[in-house]
């Protein structure tokens, strides 16, 4: 891999990991449009861990109030340890939804669906599902001491979502918090910390890659080395965008983007191309 090609994959993998766009559309994109080879789904998860390094490091303070909130409850049952502490909980079960979905789900949708049509299709539904929250459902006013199991298991569902080629994970589940009535930080909240054990135990696929030096080989450390440093920078950006957008209210302009994006995609990259991601 080039050093040019591993800043590329390392902005569109960081400035589209966190936004409603799909990270893994737009890495097909990336292929297609400068024809370049993504090196496969380790490649893939070690930009990821480079994502959510820069989640723990952004949202430090959220991680350690939860995760001192957890421990402490056992012995102090505060209304604050309670929240951190069903909060947790509530990450662990999205999480465990997600993750026995996916594996179930991840087989049958195999790599058939990885197509510029179905990419299309995908960013387009994203895009209205934008709209709607964004022009049709008013936005709720719960935080995290008024979440419930029910919550936890519908956004898990939600972001089970996210293994359908084109549809992204922190688009569905932002989405998905937002429409059971989570107020808009909540929802961001937890949509950045569900992040992290989903990323992390994705890791799990590619650890035999990892321990045997595959990876370096293949791909090259200097190259590996700078675009994991370009996808931390990018995904920090990425996350303050939203944040910004989100405190504004415009979900709205990724719908638009969503649009355009879909319009490129099904118009102009070969539709019998079939990406591997």
């Amino acid at each position: 891999m080039s050093i040019i090609e591993a800043i590329i994959f390392g902005i569109v993998q960081g400035i589209t990991e966190f936004l409603p766009i799909s990270s893994t559309a737009h890495i097909i994109i990336t292929q297609m449009v400068f024809n370049y080879q993504f090196p496969g789904l380790s490649f893939e998860i070690f930009l990821h861990l480079a994502s959510i390094l820069a989640v723990v490091i952004y949202f430090r303070r959220d991680l350690i109030e939860v995760i001192v909130g957890f421990f402490q409850y056992f012995t102090n049952k505060s209304k604050e340890n309670r929240t951190q502490f069903f909060f947790a909980i509530y990450i662990v079960v999205a999480t465990g939804i997600t993750g026995i979905l996916g594996m179930l789900l991840e087989d049958s949708i195999g790599d058939s669906l990885k197509t510029p049509a179905f990419i299309a299709v995908s960013l387009t539904i994203t895009g209205i599902f934008l709209i709607i929250i964004e022009r049709f459902v008013r936005y709720g006013n719960r935080k995290e001491d008024q979440m419930t199991f029910i919550d936890s298991i519908i956004v898990g569902l939600g972001q089970t979502l996210a293994v359908i080629p084109g549809i992204s994970r922190s688009g569905a589940t932002l989405i998905t918090a937002l429409f059971i009535g989570l107020n808009r930080d909540t929802a961001v909240r937890y949509s950045f910390l569900l992040s992290i054990p989903v990323i992390l135990g994705s890791t799990v696929l590619a650890i035999g890659d990892f321990t045997q030096g595959s990876l370096v080989a293949d791909i090259g450390i200097v190259p590996l080395m700078i675009a994991f440093i370009v996808t931390f920078i990018f995904s920090w950006i990425g996350i303050v965008w939203l944040i910004g957008f989100l405190k504004k209210s415009k979900l709205i302009y990724f719908a638009i983007y969503c649009f355009i994006a879909a319009i490129f995609v099904y118009f102009y990259l070969s539709p019998d191309t079939i990406m591997e991601v």
